[in-house]
């Protein structure tokens, strides 16, 4: 009996012990895989303009006397767009042509004094060495002459660059001087676009050059009237990246471009090759894994979570794309995925923002 005491006593105990507390489930930031994570087409902004442009400039320094061109004013090439004053650069060509005058008259007398010589020579009246020192003297001449001659060609084509005339026909689209100021030789003055070729000029980032290439098409819209669809196609890709930006320079030519697309307006261009069905997930949602990308998935009826091998597109800004392993409908995880342990009890709260 003394022995059966204790014993129920022991029972008694046991049986009042109540079963261990699970473990509480660790809140989770996930997102719903479907409409919602589709990767949207990589659309680019960019800068309409012309495929040619001059930007021209007084070829010589000089203060502006007058403007005769406006923004927007259409011009013809050989236009008069501005001059120099020209005061200074006529009297040096003045002096110029006065001292070629100066050496036609030397090499005048020098032809004269030449030919008597000759005739001395003939008679025997001066020696050949005579002869021959005049001769040079007249080579001398004539060689000045012609320097002189050309240094006037160059001073009066000074002259003539006081005008600045246009290249092309176009649109003058900037002035930059106004008359009275004093200009560098070769400083922009005035560019000159041509209207009828239309391009949009972007910067593509390199994670978004895969299969940009001369003629790949392409959809354009302007920001001012985002409902209407021009096509269009590669034209340039610059060969390098820029140094500061990291970003390549595309020019996407217009094919048919109407009035409603001007020069400077903001467009954006969609390449459709990039189009695809890829998913999009915050670059926060994928880690590695045994050299695999993994997502986390949460598991609907126990809030299991397990780690799921994915295949990893695109990495964008706005995040990477996913072209296989998961399926509408499943939630992964988006935060914190670091921390996780394969089966981990997780209670799934969804995002409100967009990957």
């Amino acid at each position: 009996m003394r022995v059966l005491l204790p014993l129920l006593m022991l029972l008694l105990i046991a049986c009042d012990k109540s079963a261990p507390i699970p473990p509480t489930p660790r809140p989770a930031l996930v997102i719903t895989v479907g409409q919602r994570t589709v990767a949207a087409p990589t659309i680019l902004v960019g800068e309409v303009r012309s495929r040619y442009e001059s930007a021209q400039g007084f070829r010589i320094d000089g203060k502006i006397i007058e403007r005769k061109v406006d923004v927007g004013a259409k011009v013809s090439k050989g236009q008069l767009l501005a001059k120099l004053d020209s005061m200074d650069t006529g009297l040096s060509t003045q002096a110029a042509q006065a001292e070629v005058r100066v050496a036609e008259a030397d090499l005048a007398l020098a032809e004269a004094e030449l030919n008597r010589y000759r005739q001395l020579n003939v008679r025997k009246f001066i020696s050949d060495q005579a002869l021959d020192i005049q001769e040079a003297k007249f080579k001398a001449a004539t060689a000045k002459v012609k320097q002189l001659s050309t240094q006037a060609a160059v001073t009066g084509n000074q002259s003539s660059y006081t005008q600045l005339l246009a290249e092309r026909d176009g649109v003058v689209t900037e002035i930059r001087a106004e008359p009275g100021q004093v200009v560098k030789a070769g400083e922009v003055i005035v560019r000159i676009a041509v209207p009828n070729s239309k391009e949009v000029v972007i910067a593509v980032p390199e994670s978004r050059m895969a299969g940009i290439a001369v003629g790949v098409p392409a959809e354009v819209r302007l920001w001012a009237n985002f409902n209407t669809v021009y096509q269009a196609k590669v034209r340039e890709v610059a060969p390098a990246a820029d140094s500061i930006t990291r970003t390549f320079q595309v020019r996407v030519a217009v094919t048919e471009a109407d009035s409603a697309v001007r020069l400077g307006m903001t467009a954006g261009v969609r390449f459709y090759h990039q189009d695809s069905n890829d998913l999009l997930l915050p670059n926060t949602a994928v880690t590695q894994r045994d050299g695999q990308s993994v997502v986390w998935v949460v598991k609907p009826d126990t809030g299991e979570v397990q780690p799921r091998a994915v295949r990893t597109g695109v990495f964008r800004e706005d995040g990477v794309t996913i072209s296989d392993g998961l399926h509408d409908g499943e939630q992964v995880v988006v935060a914190g995925v670091q921390t996780l342990v394969p089966g981990q009890v997780v209670r799934a709260t969804e995002t409100r923002s967009q990957p």
